[in-house]
């Protein structure tokens, strides 16, 4: 798997991590626990996605 598709990946699912979390939020009691991994997880890929296209970009 090149560079350009892992990062591709990562976003698909970094944006679906982003949808899990509003609907969390919607609930009428959302589950702390839960949106706080949603959110640690997220947050891991938007990292992982950070350093990956930094290593993309020529100095």
């Amino acid at each position: 798997m090149s560079l350009e598709s892992r990062i591709e990946s990562l976003k698909t699912r970094h944006a679906g991590l982003e949808r899990n979390i509003a609907a969390e939020d919607l609930r009428p009691q959302p589950d702390a626990e839960t949106l706080a991994r949603l959110k640690r997880e997220k947050l891991r890929l938007k990292e992982e996605m950070e350093r990956m296209q930094g290593s993309l970009t020529p100095r």
